[in-house]
């Protein structure tokens, strides 16, 4: 039997179903996340997150590593 488990985002503290026991079908399998960005995120976390909390960790993990692309404000 599939497990489900409803949980609170530590980040963004929004309610979720977690998945575990079905992770095809979670919420996060529908975030890419390379092993350096699940890495970024583990160096934080240590829990779920919702799926919106690991799109935008995504983002911060590529501004971290190519900073080149955050737009600066014109002064």
């Amino acid at each position: 039997m599939p497990r489900h488990e409803d949980k609170i985002c530590p980040r963004c503290g929004v309610t979720f179903e977690c998945k575990v026991g079905t992770v095809l079908i979670c919420q996060c399998s529908s975030v890419d996340l390379s092993r350096e960005e699940r890495a970024y995120i583990m160096d934080y976390y240590d829990d779920c997150l919702c799926a919106d909390c690991l799109r935008e960790l995504k983002a911060d993990h590529t501004i971290k590593d190519f900073p080149i692309f955050v737009k600066h404000p014109r002064q």
